[in-house]
């Protein structure tokens, strides 16, 4: 399960810096980057495709895929969160 925790955290810490990146180029835009965690759809969606992709992943390679399946739903939920 290391190897993909670390992928996982190392994806996830590449969000956070671009997200403050823009946030040093246009003050404000931080909030509305990760607006996606008051929607309640887009959380629905991602948590939803968490789950699937995490029963999927327990299946086929037991605890060391639930990272990944963590990481899909959130990003999901971040691409359905700017849709409107």
């Amino acid at each position: 399960m290391g190897p993909a925790l670390l992928g996982t955290a190392i994806v996830l810490a590449l969000l956070v810096v671009r997200t403050a990146v823009r946030e040093l180029k246009a003050p404000g835009s931080a909030r509305s980057e990760w607006s996606f965690l008051r929607d309640p759809t887009a959380m629905t969606l991602g948590a939803a495709t968490g789950l699937l992709c995490g029963i999927l992943a327990w299946a086929l390679s037991g605890p060391a895929g639930l990272p990944w399946a963590v990481l899909a739903g959130l990003l999901v939920a971040r691409i359905n969160g700017r849709r409107g």
